[in-house]
């Protein structure tokens, strides 16, 4: 229960962010992708973490790393749905122009 709270108070802080999306910078969050050195950082404290064997510190700086990663996986869901809700209204508008009909 907790978790579905968390995500609908995340989804929630969100919306002010999502609602200055365009789809010239949604296409830009969708492509977001951490350099290959954060990559591979990433990568060993995952690794050392599923064996069990994070320092304190290492866990603390995975924690934020994954906090990160959900921030922005999160974004990219919403820029995500806008992209496809524009390419849907454009397919519409087409559709209606090249039928003949006028859209106010």
């Amino acid at each position: 229960m907790a978790d579905s709270r968390t995500s609908n108070v995340l989804h929630r802080l969100m919306d002010p962010v999502t609602r200055c999306l365009t789809p010239d910078s949604a296409r830009q969050w969708v492509g977001l992708r951490a350099d290959p050195a954060v990559q591979e950082r990433i990568d060993s404290l995952a690794d050392r973490c599923t064996e069990g064997r994070l320092a304190p510190e290492e866990r603390a700086e995975y924690d934020t790393y994954v906090s990160f990663i959900d921030f922005i996986g999160l974004l990219q869901a919403k820029a995500r749905r806008l992209l496809a809700e524009n390419l849907a209204s454009n397919d519409v508008a087409v559709q209606s122009f090249h039928s003949g009909e006028r859209r106010p």
